[in-house]
């Protein structure tokens, strides 16, 4: 998140130092990422983590609003349009096992991996990761009530539930890819998902 605070150079180094970090804890995952790791890492001095950074919360809350955007942003290709299609739900399982090597198997899934480590901490962490997956089942959402609206779904259809099968089933099956170093969990989980909407095709 930019500060206007910052100069444009200091936002730079603010913004290097995050992606840097979210790197790290995807490959090592929090607990083993240290801010020695992150400075050397950012290639930046202990007083410049320190002046950016409160410390290591801070700084992992950071990390959790960056692939909160990422996971947006990731969603808002015009491939998938405004998912209200089935084709549309179709090519973000096919984009989704296409990264199951570069991501999935390496580190699980970018957001989920992370969310997973902090639903112990503090209540306020818990809330915002909570809110990331609600934006997530709420794009989703949007798109299937769009679907039922001009009845490309049946009645019965309930887009919230569709939803969360959706986002469940994702997040299911990049977590036992990861464990298992096996792509078949993710590649199944998100094809029976996508088919379990299209069920509901009127």
């Amino acid at each position: 998140m930019s500060d206007p605070t910052f100069s444009g150079k200091g936002r730079a180094t603010r913004a290097r130092i995050v992606d840097t970090t979210a790197r790290l804890m995807f490959e090592r995952g929090i607990e083993n990422t240290t801010m020695e790791d992150v400075r050397e890492g950012a290639d930046v001095s202990g007083s410049q983590l320190s002046h950016y950074f409160r410390g290591k919360a801070d700084l992992t809350r950071e990390v959790l609003a960056e692939r909160k955007r990422h996971v947006a942003e990731l969603h808002s290709h015009p491939r998938f349009g405004a998912f209200d299609t089935i084709d549309a739900f179709q090519a973000w399982a096919d984009a989704c096992v296409a990264d199951t090597t570069q991501v999935y198997q390496r580190g699980g899934c970018v957001y989920g991996s992370l969310a997973g480590e902090l639903i112990e901490g503090d209540e306020p962490v818990r809330d915002e990761v909570a809110a990331g997956y609600d934006e997530w089942i709420a794009l989703f959402r949007s798109g299937l009530t769009s679907m039922k609206r001009r009845g490309a779904l049946r009645a019965d259809a309930d887009p919230r539930h569709l939803a969360v099968s959706l986002v469940v089933a994702h997040q299911g099956g990049a977590m036992l890819t990861f464990v298992t170093a096996d792509p078949e969990p993710l590649r199944v989980n998100l094809h029976a998902a996508v088919d379990y909407v299209r069920s509901f095709a009127a």
